[in-house]
């Protein structure tokens, strides 16, 4: 299961260094529904190797505006700390597993 992102927790869960996926997602967003399993599943198959995460848009401005989330679903990949990679809207489970071994 994915973990709580939040503007909160943010900065020490990338200050770890690990690769990490944040799904920003919002509970009335039919296209982040669709999604959340796909991140739960992919944070079972990277436990131990990469953090994923999902972020409330709604309940968490600060990060979103510090990354320019203007649409969601978005997926931001982190490599120690630093942004790596983003996509913007649904996909299939094969491209985020691509995105998130190119961060191991």
């Amino acid at each position: 299961m994915a973990i709580q992102v939040t503007d909160a927790n943010f900065r020490s869960l990338l200050a770890e260094g690990k690769p990490m996926l944040v799904d920003f997602w919002a509970p009335w967003c039919g296209p982040c529904k669709m999604m959340s399993p796909i991140v739960d599943e992919i944070a079972a198959e990277y436990e131990g190797k990469a953090l994923v995460g999902k972020l409330n848009v709604d309940e968490n401005p600060e990060t979103c505006e510090q990354f320019g989330i203007m649409s969601i679903p978005t997926m931001l990949f982190f490599r120690n700390g630093e942004l790596a990679d983003r996509h913007v809207g649904a996909c299939r489970k094969a491209e985020l597993q691509q995105k998130v071994e190119a961060l191991l």
